[in-house]
């Protein structure tokens, strides 16, 4: 029967890596067709050489947008060598290294759920590329999917040596990140206040606070004026990033903004940051010392992008591994007519999930300027905040998970 099996897998994976090269090929092509500017990309480039000129990287207004700086210094260190390549080359390096770090961000996931066969990682990256986030994290040149693989490659290797560099690196890139140190300190420290072993997830925290402090103190020693204007004064200027109540800003903040009509919503973001903030860390650390990581990788990172003050809808390619986790899930056989029905479910959400992520439907609203945003109507203020809703019912769905499992023991 293995004799018989084996020539089979061997087909299927050249025939899964031939359909994610079609896949690449025309998302290459739509690219190029829709002449996507790459224009965080060329802000990359525009921090590289002010650094290499000396200049004051925060008071850089570069491209036709005139787009401020908004990474810590250590972002425009690792920026520099952007400066080596002209723009053509650049766009096309950039664009490969995307589709690379993709296919490493759907491996890692898959990992996650002990699911990482060869085959799996082409055809899931070959449907990923076309998702929003995707499609606008490599039309922007960003780098939100280097951060998920650093992050990734970091939570899916156990007990390593390394323990912390990913995220620590991660969080000195961008700071968002730095909530999965958080997730892991407390995680820890709640392990051990249960009289367990708290001390694997207390390493790793360590490691990823000495890194994230590393790459930091060398960031200032090259660049100390930079590092003292950006720690002092513009980590607290969430203004710079943009507008709040832009349809791309998918965070809560940017809901209330739009709901609220109003470019300062203030406490009431507060409150409900605070909240969320809680209630979805407070998840993620009970599936971790559950020992459902991949649920709680993908809570933690749901968390911090819903109470992030500006979460671009590119930021959202976190939908990869929340889609992997419901659809593997949902595959998995379940023996009992409770299993099955929760498979149903996790496979419908899965598909709603991806529908989600894949409609584009948050670019059918006004937007653009003139602040049209601010006058949305009910239905509007619906499709603008799909990325919110789908993050909430996926934390939602989690909780209930964990509560009905804890039920049962």
């Amino acid at each position: 029967m293995t004799v018989i099996a084996l020539p089979r897998v061997r087909r299927r994976a050249p025939v899964a890596l031939g359909a994610c090269l079609l896949s690449f090929a025309a998302f290459w092509w739509a690219q190029r067709a829709a002449h996507v500017s790459m224009i965080d990309l060329m802000v990359y480039r525009a921090e590289g050489e002010t650094v290499r000129a000396g200049g004051d990287l925060y008071a850089l207004r570069t491209t036709e947008a005139h787009l401020l700086t908004t990474y810590p210094p250590f972002a425009a260190l690792l920026f520099t060598p952007l400066t080596l390549l002209d723009t053509s080359t650049m766009r096309t390096l950039a664009t490969a290294g995307n589709l690379a770090l993709l296919v490493a961000f759907v491996a890692l996931s898959l990992r996650l759920v002990d699911h990482a066969r060869v085959e799996g990682v082409w055809w899931a990256s070959a449907a990923a590329v076309w998702c929003e986030p995707v499609w606008t994290t490599v039309r922007y040149g960003q780098i939100n999917l280097l951060l998920g693989v650093l992050v990734l490659w970091d939570l899916t290797r156990r007990r390593h040596r390394w323990a912390g560099v990913g995220i620590g690196l991660a969080a000195a890139i961008k700071l968002t990140p730095a909530l999965f140190a958080v997730f892991l300190l407390v995680t820890g420290v709640v392990a051990y206040a249960r009289r367990g072993p708290g001390g694997p997830w207390l390493r790793h925290a360590r490691g990823a606070a000495l890194t994230f402090a590393g790459a930091t103190l060398l960031a200032a020693s090259a660049l100390p004026y930079d590092s003292w204007r950006f720690w002092s004064r513009m980590v607290f200027e969430t203004g710079r990033v943009g507008l709040v109540e832009d349809t791309a800003n998918q965070s809560l903040r940017g809901v209330l903004a739009r709901l609220l009509h109003t470019t300062q919503p203030g406490l009431w973001w507060v409150a409900t940051a605070a909240v969320a903030g809680s209630l979805g860390l407070g998840v993620a650390v009970a599936a971790e010392l559950r020992g459902r990581r991949a649920w709680a990788v993908a809570a933690c990172a749901v968390t911090a992008l819903l109470i992030s003050p500006v979460s671009w809808s590119h930021h959202w390619v976190w939908c990869v591994p929340m889609v992997l986790i419901l659809g593997t899930r949902g595959r998995a056989a379940a023996i009992g007519t409770a299993q099955v029905t929760a498979a149903g479910t996790a496979l419908v959400t899965a598909a709603g999930t991806s529908l989600v992520f894949c409609s584009y439907a948050l670019w059918w609203v006004p937007h653009g300027p003139g602040r049209l945003e601010l006058q949305q109507t009910g239905a509007q203020l619906t499709l603008s905040t799909l990325y919110e809703g789908a993050g909430l019912v996926f934390l939602t769905l989690i909780g209930v998970k964990l509560w009905r499992t804890n039920r049962t023991v």
